[in-house]
């Protein structure tokens, strides 16, 4: 069992940069996949990117591609989602998830535990 918890939100204006963690607890988080999510207003909740077990591998969302940077610490049970040159369009809830498997993927079915989101603002 995995749980999560995201912080780090906020409101930033525009081309500014912020950086949000997942923490978990339970040891199954190191051999875990974990990606992370975004669910902006008025819109399905959409893939941004994930990061394998390891941290060696990262994989994102086209749209994202350059501004979304996702990273690991296994040793703090943490994983991170840092974005730059937000715009208004990055608004919404941002939610990381673990997967069952050491390998992630974009599909919302393969990640098994989330955690509750936290809210990214961008706003002049």
């Amino acid at each position: 069992q995995i749980q999560l918890v995201e912080s780090g939100g906020g409101l930033v204006q525009p081309g500014g940069s912020l950086k949000l963690s997942c923490a978990a607890s339970g040891r199954a988080f190191s051999s875990a996949a974990v990606g992370w999510f975004r669910l902006a207003p008025g819109k399905e909740r959409e893939f941004v990117g994930f990061i394998n077990w390891s941290g060696s591998v990262t994989s994102y969302a086209d749209s994202p591609m350059g501004r979304f940077t996702i990273s690991r610490d296994n040793a703090k049970n943490t994983a991170y989602l840092q974005i730059d040159s937000l715009t208004p369009e990055d608004t919404g809830l941002y939610y990381c998830a673990a997967a069952r498997t050491r390998y992630g993927t974009k599909s919302e079915m393969d990640y098994a535990y989330w955690g509750p989101g936290t809210q990214v603002t961008v706003s002049s």
